[in-house]
């Protein structure tokens, strides 16, 4: 019998890989049917008057879909939005946060473990999961989010394409009380979870925090993943690991972490998931970082 304490990295779990499955809503072809939000970055008239019905439509519980071909290797890489699911990632990167969850458990590395920027909240759930699976009881899944999508872009970073404004996206809106009740339909609701609420520059430097195993950042833009590195990256322990869900696909996101890289002169080679995450691992054995 296997000790499902010390997990072998990388050894295959029916349970975990099934619900990396649902989380990922890979297993259905209709979660690819795509939302029509009426969302556009720039607007006329008429797509405001569009907009303006759909999102009547929504608060009387009706969605309009168009129908699309479910597109497995989309899916696998995370770069379709599905219609219902609780996560974008995709399944690779689905498996690099359990890839990093077992690294630290089997070496380990001290310390918590969160996102910052959770949707519906499919990856913490995942990182829940996996400390339920393998039976770790000292360990917090912090979950962070405005619970209110994304902000409206302020800085330079931010600002230079349009396309990347999602501010007046409301299917990036997700509560609060939806994401804990996606917690506890799979029964991962406990007092392992713990949620921070409100914007990066206000929750993250006063979080009661004390040390991170996993730090995976999701907020897209520049100055949000940058209020992320500044509050947290002194705190992730040697051995420790840094997901960065959207460092090839936001050109702000990636600004934000080569710059804070530089600035503190961080070693460790930064490593692909997917055409889209990256992660890398903090040397084993450290001085203090620059950082801290």
């Amino acid at each position: 019998m296997p000790d499902l304490t010390v997990p072998q990295v990388d050894s295959p779990d029916l349970y975990l890989d099934l619900l990396k499955r649902c989380l990922t809503a890979e297993i259905y072809d209709e979660s690819a049917w795509r939302v029509e939000t009426g969302h556009r970055t720039r607007m006329g008239i008429l797509q405001r008057l569009r907009q303006s019905v759909l999102r009547t439509m929504a608060k009387r519980g009706y969605l309009l879909v168009k129908h699309k071909q479910f597109d497995a290797k989309s899916r696998d890489v995370g770069t379709d939005w599905p219609c219902f699911g609780y996560s974008m990632v995709g399944i690779q990167r689905m498996n690099n946060i359990e890839h990093c969850m077992r690294t630290v458990i089997a070496d380990k590395i001290p310390g918590d473990c969160i996102e910052t920027g959770v949707w519906r909240g499919g990856s913490t759930i995942f990182m829940r999961a996996i400390l339920q699976r393998f039976g770790i009881k000292d360990r917090t899944v912090w979950v962070a989010d405005s619970f209110e999508g994304l902000p409206k872009p302020t800085v330079a970073q931010d600002c230079e394409d349009a396309r990347y404004d999602l501010s007046g996206c409301d299917y990036l809106k997700v509560s609060v009380d939806q994401v804990k009740a996606n917690f506890a339909r799979f029964g991962l609701l406990d007092d392992q979870v713990q949620f921070l609420k409100g914007w990066f520059k206000d929750t993250l430097p006063t979080a009661p925090i004390k040390q991170l195993a996993v730090l995976r950042l999701d907020g897209d833009m520049y100055e949000s993943t940058m209020d992320a590195l500044n509050a947290l990256f002194h705190k992730v322990s040697a051995g420790g690991f840094v997901i960065v869900d959207d460092y090839s696909a936001w050109p702000g996101c990636k600004a934000a972490v080569d710059e804070f890289r530089a600035r503190h002169k961080l070693g460790g080679e930064i490593h692909n998931v997917d055409n889209t995450g990256v992660f890398w691992r903090l040397p084993m054995k450290s001085a203090m970082r620059a950082a801290a």
